[in-house]
């Protein structure tokens, strides 16, 4: 097989750029236009989503082993930067968010908290603001819970906290008001 350096095994923890963290469930061979097909069959419990990759396209699909402890370093100190909010429209803003969060890529994510963290006033924020920002916290957090093998919620906590988001509410208020 062409470049096949990723041997991942059932059980292993995977990024998938657009869906992030998933688990990898097994390998299948299916038979798709007379040709036998080895696909990766991965499992995101958290959108209750299976999806199957063929091995062979796994690298341009942009499937990844979990971040190093150095490249999520890399993301944690980007979040305590000064945010940079460009005077550009919001739309070609939003569409660029959107690309860093389903590169995968945690400090491309890290960069989207960052510049969209409100710290107190969220009323200067606009619907599709915070729903980006929860996207890109819900993103990197299930990562960091992942790579640190500790609970979404307590990932997001975390998050948070390095960010100076004061604690007002549970996420689960936050996410019915």
């Amino acid at each position: 097989m062409a470049n096949d350096n990723f041997d991942f095994t059932a059980g292993t923890s995977v990024v998938y750029p657009a869906h992030g963290v998933g688990v990898i469930e097994g390998i299948e061979t299916q038979n798709i236009g007379g040709m036998e097909v080895s696909l990766y069959a991965i499992s995101f419990e958290k959108d209750r989503m299976r999806l199957k990759i063929p091995v062979i396209k796994a690298e341009a699909a942009g499937l990844r082993k979990l971040s190093s402890t150095d490249r999520m370093g890399d993301a944690l100190k980007t979040l305590k930067g000064k945010a940079r909010v460009r005077r550009t429209m919001w739309s070609r803003r939003a569409q660029e968010y959107e690309m860093k969060i389903n590169s995968g890529d945690p400090v491309a994510i890290a960069e989207v908290l960052r510049d969209l963290k409100r710290s107190n006033d969220d009323s200067e924020q606009s619907y599709s603001e915070r729903q980006i920002y929860q996207s890109a916290l819900e993103r990197l957090a299930r990562e960091v819970a992942a790579v640190e093998k500790i609970t979404e919620g307590k990932a997001i906590e975390r998050l948070e906290d390095i960010m100076g988001v004061p604690k007002e509410m549970p996420l689960e208020d936050k996410q019915a008001a």
